[in-house]
């Protein structure tokens, strides 16, 4: 985890906001991955247009972590470790839709305020 040690700065971050019920489920451990939907904002947060990929259309985009924010505009937050980005279906139970989503891999929590 010392890699994850960097100062927040240093490092590659996606900020994402969550409702409190999904938040809470990562916070705890319990929610491994979180989901969005092929909309184009989140294309061009999570594509990376400028490199070719060997077998796949597009690539992803690197991030070291992900900070959720705990609501709209939440002053609550955390940041986690991003394991990677594939496109799949998620769990119904951790807030997937049935159709295929951007899958976000979460790792470790790093910190939480």
């Amino acid at each position: 985890m010392n890699n994850l040690a960097k100062e927040n700065n240093k490092m590659k971050i996606l900020d994402l906001s969550l409702t409190y019920h999904w938040y809470d489920m990562i916070a705890s451990g319990e929610k491994k991955e979180e989901y969005r939907e092929f909309k184009t904002f989140y294309i061009n947060r999570l594509i990376d247009r400028d490199k070719e990929t060997v077998g796949n259309p597009f690539a992803y985009k690197h991030y070291d972590a992900v900070r959720f924010h705990r609501g709209q505009g939440g002053k609550v937050s955390m940041l986690v470790e991003c394991k990677g980005i594939r496109i799949g279906r998620g769990k119904p139970d951790w807030g997937a839709p049935e159709e295929n989503v951007f899958i976000i891999s979460l790792g470790e929590i790093i910190s939480k305020d």
